[in-house]
C-alpha cells in the first residue's frame, strides 16, 4: 500500500485521475454499447471494423498539431475542453437516437470528432502527469494510470450489458455525457503549477530565443527524437513490439474460438484482464526498477516468452495463465517506457512528442490487424492443416488442424518480441538512455514551490 506522505505529494495526481476514471468508463460503456448496435444493426463485420478506421486516421492526422497546442496551452483547460466537446459529441448521438433518426453514418463521423478531441487529451493528461508527480514517483502514478485503464476495461462490457437491458442505449450515452462533469470538477479542484515558469526553469534552451513557424513546430517532435538516439530506439522498439502484439491481439479469438466455446472465450477475456489489473496494482505500490529500461526490457522479454507458449498448445488453461501474465507484463511495460519519455523529454515539447508516439502507435494496430488475416488464412492456416506442408514436421510438436497455424504465428510472434528485446538491449544508447539524458525536471528543482497556475 501506499504510504500517507507518498499520497500527500499524489494528491492532485489522485484528484485528476479519479475524474479520469469516471469519464474513461462512461466512454467504455458507450462505445461497447456502440459496437454492439452497429452489429445489430448492420450485421457487417466489415462495417463493424471500419469504425477502428474511423478511430485511427483523425488520431494519425491531427495528432502532430494537437501535440503543438498543447505545448501552448494551459493542461488543465485543454483537457477540460475536449473531453467536454467529446462529450457533446455524445449528446449529439443520443438525441439523434432518441428522435429515431441515428444513422450509421452518424456513429462514424462522430467516432472521427471524437478521436480528433482524444488526439489533444491524451498527450495533454500525461504531459500535466509530469509537472503534479514528483519525479521518484512517476512509476506509481503511470501505475495508477493503467489502473484507471484496466478498471475501465474490466467493468465497462458486464455493466454495459447489464444497462443496455435496463436504460438502453441512449441512457447509456446520456450517462456518458453526465461523467464530464466529475472531468471538470476534479480538473478545477487541482493544483497546476505554472507551466511556463516550470518550462523557464528546467528549459532545455531548444529554441535558443528564435520563433518557429507552426510547421517548424509540427515537426519538431521528430527532429527532437531523431537528434537523441536513445529516445528514439526505444520508440522503434516500442514500434517492433506493438505491431508483434497487435497481430496477437486479432487472432486471440479466433485463436481460442478454434479449440473452445464463447462461453469459455470470455472467462479467459476476463482472466487476462485481470492480469493488466495485477500489473497495474504492482506498478502502483512498486514503481518499477530504479532503471525504467530494465524495467522495460526484462518485462517485454518475459511477455515474448508467454506469447510463445499460449501459441504451443490448444489449451484452454495454458492459454489464461498464458494470458493473464501477459497483460501483467503490459501495463508494467507501458509503464515504464511513459515514465522515461516523462523523465527525459523536455517539458517545452512534450505533447509534440507525446503526440508523436501516440500516433505511431496508433498506426500499428490497423497494419498488423490487416496482416494478421492475410498471414492466417493465405499461409499460416494452410502450412499447419492436415496434409500441410509443414504437418510433419512443426506439427509434431505443436499439433495440426484448425487454429494450429495461428498458434505458429503467435508463437513466431512471440520470439520476435524476444529478438528484438535481445536486440535492444545490446544497443548501448537504448540501454543507457537514462544515464546519458538529463532529467526534465532537474532535482534542483521542486515544483510545489512554482506558483500555482489559475
Amino acid at each position: 500500500m501506499l504510504k500517507l506522505n507518498v499520497l500527500r505529494e499524489l494528491r492532485d495526481f489522485l484528484i485528476m485521475s479519479f475524474g479520469e476514471l469516471i469519464f474513461v468508463l462512461g466512454c467504455d460503456l458507450t462505445a461497447f454499447a456502440l459496437d454492439v448496435w452497429v452489429y445489430q444493426q448492420t450485421g457487417s463485420i466489415a462495417q463493424f471494423t471500419f469504425l477502428i478506421v474511423c478511430q485511427t486516421v483523425p488520431h494519425v492526422l491531427i495528432a502532430p498539431l494537437a501535440g503543438v497546442l498543447v505545448d501552448r496551452w494551459p493542461y488543465r483547460w485543454t483537457m477540460i475542453i475536449s473531453d467536454s466537446c467529446a462529450s457533446l459529441v455524445t449528446l449529439g448521438l443520443a438525441l439523434l437516437l432518441m428522435g429515431g433518426r441515428l444513422e450509421i453514418w452518424h456513429i462514424y463521423v462522430a467516432t472521427a470528432i471524437s478521436s480528433s478531441f482524444n488526439s489533444f487529451q491524451n498527450p495533454a493528461y500525461h504531459a500535466a502527469t509530469t509537472v503534479l508527480v514528483p519525479k521518484q514517483h512517476l512509476g506509481r502514478a503511470n501505475g495508477i494510470d493503467e489502473m484507471v485503464g484496466s478498471i475501465a476495461q474490466l467493468t465497462a462490457p458486464l455493466l454495459a450489458a447489464f444497462l443496455l437491458q435496463t436504460i438502453q442505449l441512449q441512457g447509456i450515452m446520456l450517462l456518458d455525457f453526465a461523467t464530464i462533469v466529475f472531468v471538470i470538477g476534479s480538473l478545477l479542484l487541482v493544483r497546476f503549477p505554472d507551466t511556463k515558469k516550470v518550462k523557464i526553469a528546467a528549459s532545455e534552451d531548444i529554441n535558443s530565443g528564435k520563433e518557429d513557424s507552426l510547421i517548424q513546430e509540427i515537426t519538431y517532435g521528430w527532429t527532437y527524437l531523431t537528434t537523441r538516439p536513445g529516445l528514439l530506439g526505444l520508440l522503434i522498439f516500442s514500434i517492433v513490439c506493438s505491431f508483434c502484439i497487435g497481430v496477437v491481439e486479432v487472432l486471440a479469438t479466433p485463436l481460442v474460438l478454434s479449440f473452445t466455446s464463447v462461453t469459455v472465450l470470455g472467462t479467459i477475456v476476463s482472466i487476462s484482464s485481470g492480469g493488466m489489473l495485477v500489473g497495474s496494482l504492482l506498478m502502483t505500490t512498486w514503481g518499477g526498477f530504479q532503471r525504467q529500461i530494465n524495467t522495460v526490457l526484462s518485462f517485454t522479454l518475459l511477455s515474448g516468452l508467454f506469447i510463445v507458449l499460449a501459441g504451443l498448445r490448444p489449451s484452454i488453461g495454458l492459454f489464461a495463465v498464458s494470458g493473464f501474465c501477459f497483460f501483467l507484463g503490459f501495463s508494467i511495460i507501458d509503464c515504464g517506457k511513459r515514465v522515461i519519455f516523462q523523465k527525459k523529454v523536455a517539458l517545452e515539447v512534450q505533447g509534440r512528442v507525446f503526440a508523436l508516439k501516440d500516433a505511431i502507435a496508433s498506426v500499428a494496430t490497423p497494419v498488423a490487424a490487416v496482416s494478421a488475416g492475410l498471414l492466417a488464412d493465405r499461409i499460416f492456416e494452410p502450412l499447419m492443416s492436415p496434409g500441410g506442408a509443414l504437418a510433419g514436421s512443426i506439427g509434431l510438436l505443436i499439433g495440426v488442424g484448425p487454429g494450429r497455424g495461428m498458434g505458429l504465428l503467435y508463437m513466431i510472434m512471440g520470439v520476435a518480441i524476444v529478438l528484438a528485446t535481445a536486440i535492444a538491449y545490446q544497443y548501448p544508447r537504448l540501454r543507457q538512455v537514462e544515464d546519458e539524458l538529463p532529467d526534465a525536471i532537474p532535482d534542483d528543482i521542486t515544483l510545489t514551490e512554482v506558483a500555482i497556475a489559475p
